[in-house]
């Protein structure tokens, strides 16, 4: 009888080697993220002492949360001691984008992914770790996602604790510039993609327009920006997928 067992080992040693590439690749790339996390989440770290949370609870809301948008608004909320479930159905709407980009992550990753690692990725999932996963060439290894969160994560986490024991030293000009640090991030996702697509570029350029209609026009600014966003992803995807398909290799793993 023929023994499979070293057969069986070296498989399994393969596949771990190449689960701990994609998390180190994912964690190179996810450096310039979580740098820029440190600059922006330090801003919210000196709003948040100012609507007096200690370091330990600001810190361990951005370490949960991971979304700018939810917590700036939270902070509001608790300003004016809002209730609980108040403050739930806010962060809902707020985040509710991050359903579709679940949704988009769940189409590239391999169809006998465990549940687990997906579930894993959806819960870590923000604005620039799905721009860079998204762009990943091939299917993607939950591994590669969980590289970006590694150093993402920490970053949000520990530029809010910095905000909130130091902020108040720097001067205002310099927290500003901090301030735009996150859109400088968005920047640096989209610009590969287009400049190598046209088709990409022309989306984002239509994309920006009508995100600004949607901001200045009455009939449609009184709308939350977790529905704009929503709105606008279905509207202009959907549109996009259906006059340039892309057809898929069947070969792809």
């Amino acid at each position: 009888m023929k023994d499979n067992t070293n057969s069986l080992g070296s498989d399994i040693d393969l596949h771990e080697s190449s689960n701990m590439n994609f998390w180190k690749k994912g964690l190179k790339d996810g450096i310039p993220i979580g740098l820029g996390y440190i600059a922006v989440s330090f801003t919210f770290g000196i709003m948040a002492k100012n609507a007096g949370l200690t370091a330990l609870q600001a810190t361990v809301m951005s370490f949960t949360n991971l979304t700018s948008a939810g917590q700036f608004a939270s902070l509001g909320l608790i300003k004016a001691s809002a209730g609980l479930l108040e403050m739930a159905v806010t962060q809902l709407i707020i985040n509710l984008r991050y359903c579709l980009m679940s949704c988009s992550l769940s189409q590239k990753i391999n169809k006998n992914t465990a549940f687990v690692h997906r579930l894993i990725v959806a819960a870590g999932i923000t604005d620039e770790i799905f721009g860079v996963s998204v762009c990943s060439k091939g299917k993607l290894n939950p591994f590669y996602t969980y590289g970006l969160m590694s150093v993402a994560v920490p970053g949000w986490a520990f530029g809010t604790f910095l905000g909130v024991v130091s902020g108040n030293i720097l001067p205002t000009r310099l927290l500003s510039a901090l301030s735009i640090a996150l859109y400088s991030m968005f920047i640096a996702v989209i610009i590969p993609p287009a400049r190598g697509n046209k088709i990409i570029a022309g989306i984002i350029i239509i994309s920006m327009l009508l995100s600004l209609l949607f901001t200045i026009l009455p009939l449609f600014n009184h709308i939350s920006s977790g529905f704009r966003i929503i709105i606008l992803t279905i509207l202009i995807a959907g549109i996009a997928a259906i006059l340039f398909p892309i057809k898929e290799d069947s070969n792809e793993l």
